[in-house]
């Protein structure tokens, strides 16, 4: 069903959800950028960050984004098979930078750095938390429509569907881009 805007009700409904998303991100980078120097204790960041990892696994889920576009491009020309491959393809290149991110929270904390021992910790972990746990959602979204596809309920008609997904898997893609660069590559 379409709102006056000529937007069907649940893009509509999604743009809203991600522009309300945009503001708990927005806090939760302020609040870093404003403790991530003021730790009185260690370890801080220039002694933790492996920037060429972490560089590989924004990488991947950038990638991901092309793969996503690719699987909505399929739905929208017919193509089932291909949307199939493609969003599985994503699924898997978002779990592969849930991996990279489970690694280097492993890592970090057997360094010391834990979510309690320093105002870096506890925003670092909260903010890169945050954004995982949208992740792994989004890896949830992408399965449950490609399992729904395998049964035949997802057509060229239904491409709302993957498109919706798409927007929120673009908007974690974007979100990470942001963190990625105030968090890792600007240091203070």
């Amino acid at each position: 069903m379409e709102t006056s805007t000529g937007l069907d009700n649940r893009k509509l409904m999604m743009w809203l959800f991600l522009a309300s998303d945009c503001l708990f991100f927005g806090a939760f980078i302020a609040a870093y950028l404003l403790y991530r120097d003021r730790s009185l204790v260690g370890p801080y960041p220039n002694e933790l960050f492996d920037i060429p990892f972490t560089s590989v696994s924004a990488f991947v889920l950038l990638m991901s984004s092309v793969t996503m576009v690719l699987a909505l491009s399929c739905i929208q020309r017919g193509d089932r098979r291909g949307m199939q491959v493609w969003l599985f393809s994503t699924a898997i290149l978002g779990l592969l930078f849930i991996a990279g991110q489970a690694y280097e929270f492993t890592e970090f904390n057997h360094e010391g750095l834990e979510l309690s021992t320093n105002l870096f910790g506890t925003t670092f972990f909260v903010l890169t938390g945050f954004h995982g746990a949208h992740v792994t959602l989004g890896i949830v979204i992408l399965l449950s429509l490609f399992v729904a596809s395998l049964q035949g309920r997802i057509q060229q008609k239904d491409s709302l569907n993957i498109e919706l997904a798409g927007l929120y898997w673009h908007f974690v893609d974007i979100v990470w881009i942001v963190i990625f660069t105030l968090i890792y590559l600007i240091q203070p």
